[in-house]
């Protein structure tokens, strides 16, 4: 089915599996087809497994399940983690989001829906596109993609590794004055550099 999202935040068809479960809202229609991106600007991370519930693949009439291969995937999309069945992560997430990225003026009292209207700015343009930035790949922290020729490519400890939806490449060195297009929103970033630590599957790297 059309249900993983890869770091461009793309909805795409593949035979591979997730460890992330995904929600935006109502995407599909009656024949389990994407009819649309998004449908709310609460984009979530949930997990896998929760109190014993199950669902049925883009079930009619409710939100259409989404598949990342791992957290930082899910971030570059563009998604933050669920209150409800990852509330520690969340908690964590909007604790680093409000002190990384203090020019808005937020406190631990903001309402978590304020920040999902910031980060929709960051996800997609007026035309539909995904919103990149530049800067310099030193600058960047673990967890980071970054796109090199219409790639997604992850960086850790000054490395680079290609992605794919089974998994990630062998890495490579990156110069770390070379100016690289970043996925990862903006204030996502500023997260992750503030202590927000996103889990990777980095545990079977192969040539690809």
């Amino acid at each position: 089915m059309q249900n993983r999202v890869d770091p461009f935040g793309n909805i795409i068809a593949t035979a591979a599996r997730g460890q992330w479960l995904g929600n935006r809202g109502q995407l599909h229609g009656q024949g389990k087809t994407i009819l649309r991106p998004f449908k709310h600007q609460a984009w979530i991370i949930c997990a896998l497994q929760f109190k014993g519930r199950h669902r049925e693949i883009m079930a009619p009439n409710l939100w259409t399940e989404l598949f990342f291969l791992d957290e930082a995937t899910a971030l570059a999309a563009g998604h933050r983690p669920c209150f409800e069945c990852r509330r520690e992560a969340a908690v964590r997430f909007k604790t680093t989001w409000i002190m990384g990225n203090p020019g808005h003026g937020f406190h631990q009292k903001t309402l978590i829906g304020q920040i999902d209207a910031i980060l929709q700015t960051e996800r997609i343009n007026a035309h539909k596109e995904k919103v990149t930035f530049r800067e310099k790949a030193g600058q960047l922290p673990n967890g980071t993609f970054i796109a090199i020729a219409a790639h997604p490519y992850l960086v850790v400890d000054g490395m680079i590794y290609p992605w794919n939806p089974f998994g990630y490449g062998a890495g490579q060195l990156i110069d770390p004055q070379e100016e690289v297009t970043v996925l990862t929103p903006r204030s996502i970033v500023a997260a992750i550099k503030t202590g927000y630590s996103p889990q990777i599957s980095l545990a079977n790297v192969t040539s690809i």
